[in-house]
């Protein structure tokens, strides 16, 4: 019985949380961004007592602006497709390299300028403030695109609450150039 009664409570509470989450957009943002994962690469991670851990302290800034980044190292012919700093906050492939943009509402260096429209636009097509280059992977922006309207509003509602802090993103730099392949001769 004791069981049973403890299990109704922890039921309870959770009701209590997805209740005040649904009527507070700040509060269902926060719950968002913990759950789909943003902190994975806007938080950089730091080496703890275990083992690589988020940073906290500078929750959602982005890559470190202090942290340069050498050329990628060539990746060799095989299954590997990418690769990552130690921060989780940069990576190159393909596509060029990328970087965490700083999510924090800092107005130069942040979203702090940004409109929730903006924000919206940016998930919904893939483009950075909803009009200019291409997100780059490891951005699943096509899977944040399938989020209602209202989700995406609310995770903004919430990145504006957050601590801002200034920490300017190297821009993303796209991939070399491939020389274009001779053409054969016509036979």
């Amino acid at each position: 019985m004791r069981r049973a009664v403890s299990l109704f409570v922890i039921a309870l509470s959770g009701l209590a949380f997805a209740v005040s989450a649904a009527d507070d957009p700040v509060k269902r943002g926060q719950y968002l961004v913990t759950i789909v994962g943003c902190n994975d690469c806007h938080t950089p991670l730091k080496m703890g007592p275990k083992g690589p851990e988020p940073d906290m302290g500078i929750m959602l800034s982005g890559h470190p602006e202090k942290l340069v980044m050498p050329p990628a190292p060539k990746l060799p012919e095989g299954p590997w497709g990418f690769v990552g700093s130690h921060t989780l906050t940069a990576f190159s492939g393909p596509w060029g390299t990328s970087y965490a943009i700083n999510l924090t509402p800092d107005p130069d260096t942040g979203i702090g300028k940004w409109r929730e429209q903006d924000f919206v636009k940016a998930l919904k097509t893939g483009k950075h403030l909803g009009a200019g280059r291409p997100i780059a992977p490891p951005m699943p922006w096509p899977w944040y695109s399938k989020m209602s309207d209202a989700d995406l509003k609310a995770i903004f509602a919430y990145l504006r609450t957050v601590k801002p802090i200034r920490n300017k993103v190297p821009d993303y730099v796209p991939p070399p150039a491939t020389p274009a392949k001779p053409a054969k001769p016509a036979k």
